[in-house]
């Protein structure tokens, strides 16, 4: 996914000029686009599994609904409810098989963007952090900078997370009839 965005980063780092503040600018700029289209990726992952739970939900009403009609011998009702139990089985393989690649594409975007941030450190002459230590933003410029990615990268994982609380919340309205 980020093939365009690494393949800049890596020139960048290949002309040798990292000390040129435009070109740390655009390698910045470079990451905090791969970061955004990594929170598009997670948001899709998310509504990807709205959709499976709400045809699960559905198939278990139309399943429901099917055994109370062959209850009561409605031959008609039973008919339609097997063949929409059938669709929305198909439905649910298909959205299955799609969240499981767009979670696999997350993964593979997450490395990216960790070896592209890896770079940028590289780059900068800032060392790459030790396992699970915080890096000190007052440390110097170049830190800040890092910081601020960070920072923009919580900002948008919170977003993500209030636009799924309000989807479910909406979800869960629009159920309750309000």
């Amino acid at each position: 996914m980020f093939e365009n965005l690494r393949r800049s980063l890596r020139e960048m780092l290949d002309s040798g000029r990292t000390d040129d503040r435009a070109l740390l600018n655009r390698m910045r700029e470079t990451l905090v686009q791969a970061r955004v289209g990594l929170g598009e990726l997670r948001e899709g992952v998310t509504q990807a599994r709205l959709a499976l739970d709400a045809k699960r939900r559905e198939l278990e009403t139309v399943v429901r609904r099917r055994v109370q009609a062959e209850g009561i011998g409605d031959e008609e009702t039973v008919r339609v409810a097997k063949r929409y139990e059938a669709e929305l089985t198909a439905r649910i393989d298909v959205l299955t098989r799609k969240l499981t690649v767009q979670e696999e594409e997350v993964m593979v975007a997450e490395r990216e963007v960790a070896e592209m941030t890896s770079d940028l450190r590289r780059a900068i002459g800032a060392p790459p952090p030790p396992p699970q230590a915080p890096i000190d933003p007052l440390a110097d410029e170049q830190s800040a900078a890092l910081d601020e990615l960070s920072s923009l990268e919580r900002q948008r994982t919170r977003a993500a997370r209030e636009a799924s609380a309000e989807a479910l919340l909406a979800e869960l309205k629009r159920r309750m009839g309000k």
